[in-house]
């Protein structure tokens, strides 16, 4: 009999599994917290649980711990994690510092179907989804890193990094309920954002699910460009991405954050910025300008500072919160659409 991966587990499907093993309640609570205690990786380090049931854990099931097998420091001071898999295959998380801030970008798949066309991610394809104990593994052991050197904890959640999260939803949405549980890792709502380029019927079932921030991959207003840059474009079209965006439940106060990065002379002229605010319109979000992060396998550039700048202008002039976002971890190709990770990389 396969042995059960615990870490895969909500507090809720603990439960249901404690409860068929014939065991009291609050054992599932109790077994639960211990798997998110700094250095737990062995049943017997669950001292307060009996020996008689830490040896029937340790027969049943197993506890995953991943470790980065690569790591890269960017001049900015963002960091770039490898993590090998069981298998073989290896994901890539970033560390950014804020300020006194700190920000994890997480991946969620190994690969990525989309084929965007500007995303060194998609140029890996699609090798597979990773399971919640994989993607819960990122944040616990970049954690732990973290609090050995004596920093402040990760404040920021992002799913950003590898693969699309909505494409691996029902193992992203047992992530997220482990990330928020109290005795999981605790990180609040407010602090989780998931990227997407626009499953629109996974929108709304996430907006059901959970309650997190909400950012959308949108990178141009009209759906020919849209289309050449994010093939996801022709079934899920501009006008129904932002009608679906419209519709997402966010709490008061929160905004749809709408990320856009900017191409010299394909998305980034006065008239693109006037076209986003139509678009937008009646949307509570804010933009994120992302200039291009160029690389050696796509042919587009960045815009001159100055065009980043005026675009910038004319959405704020029609009310729009719009920042720009300045690249980071560029030169360890850690910054947006860089992330591409080979499996025979060396550790």
């Amino acid at each position: 009999m396969d042995k059960i991966e615990l870490k895969n587990l909500t507090l809720l499907q603990m439960r249901d599994w404690v409860k068929a093993q014939g065991w009291p309640a609050f054992r599932a609570q109790q077994i639960f917290a211990w798997l998110y205690r700094t250095g737990i990786s062995e049943f017997s380090q669950m001292t307060d649980i009996s020996k008689e049931v830490r040896a029937k854990l340790a027969a049943i099931a197993t506890i995953s711990r991943i470790t980065p097998a690569m790591e890269e420091r960017s001049q900015d001071g963002s960091v770039k994690y490898g993590f090998r898999l069981a298998d073989g295959a290896v994901i890539e998380s970033v560390l950014i510092p804020e300020g006194d801030r700190l920000t994890l970008c997480v991946s969620s798949q190994v690969g990525c179907a989309m084929g965007c066309n500007f995303c060194l991610t998609g140029t890996m394809g699609f090798v597979r989804n990773l399971s919640p104990a994989e993607i819960v593994g990122q944040v616990q052991a970049i954690t732990e890193i973290v609090q050995a050197l004596g920093k402040n904890r990760i404040n920021n959640l992002v799913f950003m990094g590898m693969g699309e999260p909505l494409a691996n939803f029902d193992n992203l949405i047992d992530a997220l309920n482990i990330l928020m549980e109290q005795t999981g890792l605790d990180f609040s709502s407010r602090r989780i954002t998931i990227s997407t380029c626009g499953i629109i019927p996974k929108l709304k079932e996430l907006g059901e699910a959970v309650t997190v921030n909400l950012a959308i991959s949108l990178h141009a207003a009209d759906d020919e460009t849209r289309t050449q840059l994010m093939p996801i474009n022709k079934t899920y079209p501009v006008d129904e991405l932002l009608a679906a965006c419209r519709a997402f439940p966010l709490p008061s106060r929160r905004k749809v954050m709408i990320e856009y990065i900017m191409i010299k002379d394909l998305n980034d002229s006065v008239r693109h910025a006037r076209l986003l605010i139509k678009k937008l319109h009646g949307l509570s979000c804010k933009v994120n300008l992302l200039p291009y992060n160029e690389n050696k396998t796509f042919p587009y550039q960045s815009p001159a500072r100055e065009q980043v700048e005026l675009f910038q202008k004319t959405l704020r002039d029609s009310g729009i919160t719009a920042l720009i976002r300045e690249s980071r971890g560029g030169d360890i190709s850690a910054a947006c659409g860089q992330l591409a990770a080979e499996a025979d990389e060396e550790e």
